[in-house]
């Protein structure tokens, strides 16, 4: 009887050690590249969504198609870096994370910075890809506002009847409501979902805010998410009035959105994380991402389960 023999192609034996040498040693960079491209599907299916819907005037898609494709971009970015860096995704997220004691103060700027420039280059994408489109909607004029304006495509606008003040509480909600249900995914003293689901229950997260809390603003409830398109627009011909529109909107998305992801787990840690008992039966062995070292036990601290559990490669969060 002659044995089938399964030859290697000589390509794949090339493309091995082509990628072999393509590795990157630095973990932390690998964190920020993996930060880096989740944020740049978040915002390239996201602001898509927007760019058809604006440019079809409404028929090839609706407001929804628009909480669909943030939804599931968040949902595909958090399943692209989850592995490497926990999959952030947002800088108010790992802003938060930091204040809790969950992530380190020195990663913080590294993650902002890749994730600021994820979106930025998503949103250029977007702009290629649309191009002829924007030109035909807008008859070639780039504007923030009126009938035919386009800005809106890349970063949020303030409604024409919301106060600065106004939009501060909407962005301080929105955001305090998404790391409420992200922190509650991520806490291994509550009731955590099956393993592989998180990103999906924090895709549909988001689109339960953008149903329910996107008219005022557009729901932000993400700097990266907002201003890095901003500041594409802001180069690509949209000019300074992305920064001068609705009363200077522009801060509020950037910095309120922080301050509303720490109410948010001020709110969830003093009403829930706070409550758990001091010891929690453990029945699993969790591997520790910090070391790889493992801790089996009988009972643990809720401290060290979070320690465990809230790694960043264990928590799955973001926002659109």
């Amino acid at each position: 009887m002659e044995l089938l023999q399964i030859t290697q192609s000589p390509w794949e034996g090339v493309m091995d050690r082509l990628l072999r040498r393509c590795r990157i040693q630095s973990r932390l960079l690998r964190e920020c590249l993996a930060e880096f491209f989740g944020v740049y599907i978040l915002i390239l299916f996201g602001c898509g969504s927007v760019a058809q819907v604006t440019t079809s005037g409404n028929t090839k898609g609706d407001y929804l198609s628009i909480n669909l494709g943030f939804a599931l971009g968040t949902m595909f970015g958090i399943y692209i870096a989850r592995g490497v860096s926990g999959a952030h995704l947002n800088p108010a997220v790992s802003l938060s994370l930091c204040v809790l004691g969950r992530f380190s103060w020195t990663r913080l700027p590294f993650y902002v910075c890749s994730q600021l420039f994820g979106a930025f280059l998503a949103a250029a994408t977007v702009a290629l890809q649309y191009y002829d489109a924007i030109v035909d909607f807008s008859g070639g004029h780039l504007t923030v506002s009126g009938s035919t304006a386009t800005a809106g495509i890349f970063s949020t606008y303030p409604a024409d009847y919301l106060s600065v003040w106004g939009g501060v509480t909407d962005q301080i909600i929105g955001t305090a409501a998404l790391l409420v249900c992200v922190l509650a995914l991520g806490d291994a003293g509550n009731t955590p979902p099956p393993a592989g689901l998180e990103p999906v229950l924090v895709g549909a997260a988001v689109l339960v805010i953008g149903i329910s809390m996107g008219s005022n603003s557009g729901y932000a409830i993400n700097p990266a998410r907002d201003f890095g398109p901003r500041l594409f627009s802001f180069v690509a011909g949209w000019g300074d009035e992305v920064f001068r529109a609705g009363h200077g909107w522009w801060w509020v998305p950037l910095l309120v959105t922080c301050i509303g992801a720490l109410v948010g787990c001020f709110l969830y840690e003093l009403l829930i994380g706070a409550h758990h008992p001091d010891d929690l039966p453990m029945v699993e062995t969790a591997e520790k991402e910090a070391g790889h070292e493992q801790l089996s036990c009988d009972t643990i601290t809720t401290k060290e389960k979070n320690e465990v559990f809230n790694t960043p490669s264990n928590i799955f969060l973001s926002a659109s």
